[in-house]
C-alpha cells in the first residue's frame, strides 16, 4: 500500500486510544464469516490463524490476486448510551508495524453510530420476490420478524435501489451482508460475559471504486475440505461438491450481487441457489451477471479472461499450495460512466434487434438472459475500448482477486501433518473450465 495523505484522510479514522465504529460491508455476497466495513478503503473480518499466515507469508507473484492485507485490530461488542449494539475496532499495539502506513489523525470520533437493532435492517417495501421463489400468499400483516426471516432466506430476489439529491443508487444492504451480520452479532452477544475482545484483520475493500459493483463469488476447486476437518465436516462438504458443479467443473455459485439498468434494481442469488444449478444454469447465471438488463456487456469478458489467465499462470506455478475451500471474486461496476448513453437514450430498433439476435445465439449454447433464474447485471470504467452503438468511452475496470484462505495449506505451514506436492489441480480444473464458458460467451457476443 501507498497511500497519500488525501486517501489517509478519507480513509483512516483511528487513533491511538480511539477506535472506529464499524458499520455493515453491504456488498458480501458469499461466505459464511461477517466482513464488517472499517473505512472506504478497508473491509475487516474475523482472524482465523492459518488465513493470517497466509497473508503474511503469500508469494509475491500473488499479491496482485488477492486483497492487499492491511494488519490486526482488536474488535469489542458494546452498547452505546441509547442501547444500541455496536462493533468498535482498536489498534494492537503490537501490529502497529502493520498499521504505520495508518496514520493517526486529530480527535475524530465516528460521524454516525451505526444502529444494529432490527429497524435499521430491513424496509421491505423495496424488494420484490422472484416468482419461482415465491411464497403462497401469507396474511398480508406478516410480522417484521417473519418478513425479516423471509428477506434472509430468499435464494433469489430483487432490491429497488434509492437514489439521492445526486441521482447516485444507494446500496443500504443486501440480503447475505444482513445474514452473516446477524448471526456474528448473536454469537458476539451470547459470549460477551466471558470474552468481550476479538481479533479482526484489515483487508482491501475490491469495491471501493465502484459506484454500483457487481460482484460475483464463485467456490473454486473439486475439494472444499480442509486437511483438518472432520469426518462428518469432510463427509458434508464432499457432498456438496458431488451434488453441484465443484465436481463436474471445478466451480460453483457462491453468491451474487448485480445491477439491471433497465429496472434500476439489484439482483441478488445467494449460495443455496447456486448448489443447485446444473451445467446449464451456472452458465445461464454467468450470463446474467454480465447482462445489464438490456444487452449483453461484452466488453467487460476480454478484460475477465486475460485476469483469469494470468491467474492460471501464476498458480501453475505455484508449488505445493492447496486452497481448498477458497473463493474467486470477480467485480465491476453497474453504473455506467457519465460519458456513455444513458439508459434513457435507449437502443434504435436496428440495434435492439442485434442485440436480440446476440442474445438468441447465446440461449442456443446453454445461456439464457432475462426470466431465467431472474434478470441480469451490468456496468464498467477504465482503458479505452470502442462499444458498438456509441462513441469511444473508457472501458470496463474489472477485478478478479482469490479470497477465503481459513483451509489453505503449503509446505511452509511447518505445522501441518500432511505436504502436498505439485499444483492445485482442482482450483486450475475450476479455473480452466470457468475460461471455456465465459471464451464462449465471448464469442458468441461479437458474432
Amino acid at each position: 500500500m501507498s497511500p497519500t495523505i488525501e486517501r489517509m484522510e478519507s480513509e483512516q479514522q483511528m487513533c491511538l486510544g480511539k477506535g472506529v465504529l464499524l458499520e455493515p460491508f453491504v456488498h458480501q455476497v458469499g461466505g459464511h464469516s461477517c466482513v464488517l466495513r472499517f473505512g472506504e478503503q478497508t473491509i475487516c473480518k474475523p482472524l482465523i490463524p492459518r488465513e493470517h499466515q497466509f497473508y503474511k507469508s503469500l508469494p509475491v507473484a500473488m499479491r496482485k490476486f488477492t486483497p492487499q492485507y492491511r494488519g490486526v485490530v482488536s474488535v469489542s461488542f458494546e452498547e452505546d448510551e441509547e442501547g444500541n449494539l455496536c462493533l468498535v475496532a482498536y489498534p494492537l499495539h503490537n501490529e502497529l508495524d502493520d498499521l504505520e502506513n495508518m496514520e493517526s489523525l486529530a480527535d475524530l470520533e465516528p460521524k454516525n453510530k451505526m444502529k444494529w437493532s432490527n429497524k435499521m435492517l430491513l424496509d421491505n417495501e423495496g424488494y420484490t420476490k422472484d416468482r419461482r421463489h415465491m411464497r403462497k400468499d401469507k396474511d398480508k400483516s406478516l410480522k417484521r420478524e417473519e418478513e425479516l426471516d423471509w428477506f434472509q432466506q430468499a435464494e433469489v430476489l430483487h432490491y429497488s435501489l434509492e437514489r439521492s439529491n445526486a441521482s447516485r443508487p444507494q446500496i443500504k444492504h443486501n440480503p447475505w451482508s444482513l445474514k452473516c451480520h446477524q448471526q456474528h452479532l448473536q454469537r458476539m452477544k451470547e459470549n460477551a460475559k466471558h470474552r468481550n475482545q476479538y481479533k479482526f484483520i484489515l483487508l482491501e475493500n475490491l469495491t471501493w471504486r465502484h459506484r454500483v459493483p457487481c460482484v460475483l463469488d464463485l467456490k473454486m476447486g473439486t475439494r472444499q475440505h480442509g486437511d483438518d476437518a472432520s469426518e462428518e465436516k469432510k463427509e458434508m462438504q464432499i457432498r456438496k461438491c458431488q451434488q453441484s458443479t465443484s465436481a463436474s467443473i471445478g466451480v460453483r455459485l457462491c453468491g451474487m450481487q448485480v445491477y439491471q439498468s433497465d429496472s434500476g434494481q439489484l439482483m441478488f442469488m445467494n449460495k443455496y441457489h447456486g448448489r443447485k444449478l446444473t451445467l446449464s444454469g451456472f452458465k445461464e447465471a454467468l450470463f446474467q451477471f454480465f447482462h445489464d438488463g438490456r444487452r449483453l456487456r461484452h466488453e467487460l469478458l476480454s478484460p475477465v479472461l486475460r485476469r483469469l489467465r494470468e491467474m492460471q499462470a501464476a498458480l501453475e506455478a505455484c508449488e505445493s499450495y492447496r486452497f481448498y475451500s477458497s473463493s474467486l471474486l470477480i467485480i465491476y461496476d453497474g453504473e455506467p460512466p457519465r460519458s456513455r448513453r444513458s439508459p434513457e437514450d435507449g437502443l434504435s430498433d436496428e440495434e435492439e434487434e442485434e442485440e436480440e439476435e446476440e442474445d438468441e445465439e447465446a440461449g442456443a449454447l446453454g445461456f439464457r438472459g432475462g426470466g431465467g433464474a431472474s434478470g441480469g447485471a451490468g456496468g464498467g470504467a477504465g482503458s479505452a475500448v470502442a462499444c458498438r452503438g456509441s462513441r469511444l468511452v473508457p472501458g470496463p475496470a474489472v477485478d478478479v482477486r482469490m479470497i477465503d484462505f481459513a483451509h489453505t495449506t503449503c509446505r511452509h505451514y511447518r505445522e501441518d501433518s500432511v505436504v502436498h506436492e505439485g499444483q492445485d489441480s482442482g482450483y486450475i480444473f475450476g479455473l480452466q473450465n470457468l475460461i471455456t464458458i465465459i471464451s464462449q460467451l465471448e464469442e458468441h457476443s461479437t458474432d
